[in-house]
């Protein structure tokens, strides 16, 4: 399920952490990557809002997951020591919130290696979303 997109996203990551390395602020992996995607012409949006709804009623908070890259692929940008289940989750939630089953998670953040996870979520319920 959107494997060559996934390679394509990673391609376009590995590219921004050869040339940035670790260490620098996650807003300017964003931007970085938001570059490199636009040079290799890989359709995303960046911050789009998602509504989150409780019993029918649309909340005011927004989610607001980093990228959408490809119209189905949720992108959350780390730039830490190390991942937790607390970012996996909140990745998890942009993904059931927007209703796409393919997440990738990437932590820039991480001395000598680029950090990812790809989640496919195969069971979405049948919740309210954006």
């Amino acid at each position: 399920m959107l494997k060559q997109e996934g390679y394509d996203l990673m391609g376009a990551a590995f590219e921004v952490y050869n040339e940035l390395g670790y260490g620098m602020a996650e807003e300017i992996y964003q931007s970085a990557l938001e570059v490199e995607l636009g040079l290799r012409e890989i359709p995303f949006v960046a911050q789009t809002e998602l509504n989150v709804y409780f019993k029918r009623h649309l909340l005011t908070p927004k989610y607001r997951p980093d990228l959408l890259v490809f119209g189905g692929i949720v992108v959350e940008l780390k730039a830490l020591k190390e991942l937790c289940s607390g970012h996996e989750a909140q990745l998890f939630n942009y993904m059931r919130i927007s209703r796409k089953r393919v997440g990738y998670l990437i932590n820039f953040g991480k001395q000598g290696e680029l950090e990812w996870k790809r989640f496919v979520i195969d069971d979405l319920h049948s919740q309210r979303s954006c």
